[in-house]
């Protein structure tokens, strides 16, 4: 049985292992099924991904929307080892699932914009799935409307030709879409348990998704959500590719 790959892309140490065992818990799987490549240390073994079952994007503080002379080589090499992914991925390759800073990636690759027009403070919105998402066989385990954890600067503003829209919500209309059959994006969190996202907001109080002020505030919002369904996807996505 092959094993699952998980790709990080944050700097923020203190914050990259908790992210993958958000990832391995919602995703029901032990370690060993779930193997971590930090894509900001080393650049992506190209010819290795057909030893995976599925791939997952995690997020990151990075903006594909961010200009040029503010683009890091770290981030320009990461950007292009997730391009490379998600054309594997739309050749049928490997199913892929990129989620928060990823789906920004693959919006571009595909000819879509990103902007930041819907970008939304760490909190708890209500999503709700189209009809082609109560129909889709990652999605369609979801209720129709649902709660998610968000915090993004940017957000696709404009669905890519290829793409099937999922699911959106009032603050930005694009929060899943599917291309082909086997890549899906995601705009919210969909590993995070509220305690997983406050413990993540503390790392990141100082980067512009809230005010660093409100901290407490933060927590307290996110505190108080109901939020369950989301992991779901991740469950989905290794039963449906595992």
């Amino acid at each position: 049985m092959k094993p699952f790959l998980f790709l990080s892309a944050r700097p923020e140490v203190e914050a990259v292992g908790p992210e993958y065992e958000s990832v391995r818990s919602a995703m029901d799987l032990d370690a060993g099924r779930l193997e971590h490549h930090r894509l900001d240390v080393a650049a992506l073994e190209r010819q290795r991904l057909d030893a995976f079952a599925g791939i997952v994007v995690g997020g990151s503080p990075f903006n594909v929307t961010s200009a040029p002379e503010h683009v890091s080589e770290v981030q320009r090499r990461v950007e292009e080892d997730l391009a490379w992914v998600a054309e594997r991925g739309l050749a049928g390759d490997v199913p892929v699932l990129f989620t928060c800073y990823g789906i920004g990636v693959l919006t571009r690759v595909l000819g879509g914009e990103v902007g930041l027009d819907h970008g939304e403070e760490a909190q708890a919105v209500r999503v709700t799935l189209t009809d082609d998402g109560v129909r889709d066989p990652l999605t369609g385990v979801l209720p129709p409307g649902f709660d998610a954890l968000v915090g993004h600067k940017e957000a696709t503003t404009r669905l890519p030709e290829r793409a099937t829209l999922l699911a959106g919500s009032a603050s930005c209309p694009v929060q899943v879409y599917r291309v082909g059959t086997r890549v899906y994006a995601t705009q919210f969190h969909p590993e995070v348990t509220p305690a997983d996202f406050v413990a993540r907001a503390r790392v990141y109080r100082h980067h512009g998704y809230f005010p660093a002020r409100e901290m407490a505030a933060v927590e307290a919002r996110i505190h108080g959500a109901s939020v369950t369904w989301p992991r779901t996807m991740l469950a989905r996505f290794a039963e449906l590719f595992g």
